[in-house]
Formats: structure tokens, sequence, C-alpha cells
């Protein structure tokens, strides 16, 4: 049996025993006698049916970091003898940072180019003296071996060389300087921090039940402490794919303009965020507790003529107290404010206090 039809019944029910017990009570009769006034209807609390803005709002905030930043490290061990970028410096891509004392792979070098010479001069001569008939074809074929043998001793210095030589990779600003001349260093040990600063960004972590309403290239108002009163309209560029197993937040980032250097925007500041998502805007709702449940069925009181009237709806999103009105109700209705479990279809009430 649902809740509704033993509320039917136990509304029929009650009349005949609280007949009865009137006539067994002579105080009952007595006062009944005296005229002893009898509220009309029960007091409740009801809620006129308005259009409400139901969307959700995403806060957050994110410190301002560059997109780009690179770690960049020695590609050889040795000695700083030159250090020619300081923190600050805006550099090109391939501009020298810095340069290692690489003079004992220099002297290798000009040995591999001699034997390479060396090498060059001996393929020749025996390819010539094989056209003529004297060399043989495998006196022919070691030469050229050799030949590749001292190109590729020559290349490998070259490159040693090269690695004498630290390098920006693309356009940055230096961030970060780690080393000073005359220090040692060894292979793969940061030298430099550079970063890109005409694309800074703001990293969030955003919650699962928010993420759903967020999508790559949407707009973003960001605030930020260090410049009050100044709103940028920056776009979502990268949303990841799975959130963080332990909080269950997404790493949503937020691309600011490229122009938000020139606004006095500096890696470091704090961005906040603030924006409607969700949008739910003129939705009719009802207090969340005023919605019953019969089966499979969602249902309110509507109050006509100081009566309670059963009416099923079809409810939406919640939002705090309030729950949406998908169908079922019209504005300017009013509405039992209250848990309707206690109530019937068709009980006199009298409204003491209005929600909203």
């Amino acid at each position: 049996m649902s809740r509704r039809r033993a509320r039917l019944l136990l509304r029929v029910i009650s009349p005949l025993l609280a007949a009865l017990l009137a006539g067994c009570d002579p105080a009952a009769d007595a006062g009944a006698e005296e005229g002893n006034a009898v509220p009309a209807g029960t007091p409740v609390a009801a809620v006129e049916i308005q259009p409400r803005n139901l969307s959700r709002t995403l806060s957050s905030s994110g410190t301002v970091e560059p997109r780009v930043r690179i770690r960049l490290a020695s590609r050889t061990a040795g000695t700083v003898d030159r250090v020619h970028a300081e923190v600050g410096d805006a550099v090109d891509q391939g501009d020298v940072l810095a340069e290692l004392d690489v003079s004992q792979d220099r002297a290798e070098l000009e040995r591999a180019r001699a034997q390479a010479e060396e090498a060059q001069v001996n393929y020749q001569r025996t390819a010539e003296l094989r056209e003529r008939g004297v060399a043989s074809p495998a006196e022919y074929q070691a030469a050229l071996v050799q030949l590749r043998v001292a190109q590729s001793e020559q290349s490998l210095w070259e490159t040693r060389v090269a690695f004498g030589q630290v390098t920006a990779p693309r356009a940055t600003v230096v961030t970060a300087r780690y080393v000073e001349p005359g220090e040692a260093v060894q292979a793969q040990e940061t030298l430099f921090e550079l970063s890109a600063l005409d694309a800074l960004v703001i990293r969030l972590g955003v919650s699962e039940l928010d993420v759903g309403h967020l999508e790559a290239g949407q707009p973003v108002p960001v605030r930020l402490d260090a410049l009050p009163g100044n709103t940028m309209e920056a776009s979502i560029r990268r949303i990841d794919p799975a959130a963080e197993p332990g909080s269950r937040l997404v790493n949503v980032e937020v691309a600011l303009p490229a122009d938000a250097v020139d606004q006095g925007v500096r890696p470091g500041y704090l961005g906040r965020i603030r924006m409607p998502i969700d949008r739910r805007d003129d939705v009719l709702a009802v207090p969340a507790a005023a919605i019953g449940e019969d089966g499979d069925q969602r249902y309110v009181y509507v109050i006509e003529d100081d009566r309670l009237h059963y009416r099923v709806i079809e409810p939406g999103v919640t939002r705090g107290q309030w729950r949406e009105v998908v169908s079922g109700l019209e504005a300017g209705e009013v509405v039992l404010a209250t848990n309707p479990i206690d109530m019937d279809d068709g009980q006199a009430v009298r409204i003491v206090g209005w929600r909203g």
C-alpha cells in the first residue's frame, strides 16, 4: 500500500474515531455547549512559485605560471668558462647563455680532422689505382671504410665541442640561473630555468561535479589580487582526461590573454575565478523539503481556497534548499513549503508564514 493510500484511509477513519470519542467524553460535550472556538485549518508555511536562478557557480583560484617552463641542463661535464645571461633577460632561439671549457675536446677535434683528411687522400689514391687495375677491390673497400670511420670520429668531436655552448631552445625569459663562471658542472645538471611569458596559464583543480559543464575554448573571467578592478577574459585551454585519484579533482588549464604581461601580470600572482556553469536562469523551484514521494511519483501540495490540493510534479536539479520544477506548477501558485508527509489532499489549512 502506498503512502498516499494509507493517508486517505486514515483520513476516512479518523473522523469516525473522533466522533465516537466525543460521544463518550462529557467534557467535550460541555465544551461544545459553551461554544469554544476551534481553529479553522492547520497552520502552515507556504511559498509562492516564482522564477529563480538555479545556475551552479564555479569558484576557484590558482597561481599564474608559464605554460612553458624549461629547465636547461648542460649536455656535457666541464668547467663553466663564461655566462652570458642574467635573470630577467629575454633570449631568442639559439642565443648562447653559457660556455664550458672544451679545450681538450677541441684538440681531439683537430686530430680527428687531420685523420679524416688523411683518409680522404688515401681513398682517392686507391680509387685511381683501382681504375687502372692496380688496386684490388678489397684494398678499395678498406680505404672507403677507413674514410667513413675517420669522418664519423670527426663528427663525434664536433658534437662534443658544440656541447660546450649552452643555447636557448626557443624565445623565452631567463627566470632562474644556477651557475657562475669557474664552477664545475656535470652532464644533465640544470644551469638555467627559462619561461615563456607570452603563454601564461592558471591550473585549477575542479570538482568532478562541475567539470562536465566545462569545455575547451570556453571563456573564463579571471580577477587578480595584484590588479584589483581588472577582469581578464581568459579561456579554457585544456581539461585533463582523468581526475586525481586522491582528491577526485580534474586539472583544468586556463590560458590568460597573450598580452597579459603587458597588462602587468607576472608569474606567481594569485588568480580567482567565479563563473556560472550549468545555466538555469528563470526556472520554477520549490523548497526541496516540500516535495514528497508517492511510489515513483513526486508531488507537492498546492494551496487554493485554504485547502491543500495534491499535485504531481517533475522535479529537476537541486541547488541548496531549492529544487527545480520542470513541469506540474506555474508561476504565481502557492505551495506548502514544508514536508507534506503528514498532510492530506483537501485538508483545511491557514497560512501563518512565507518562505522564499
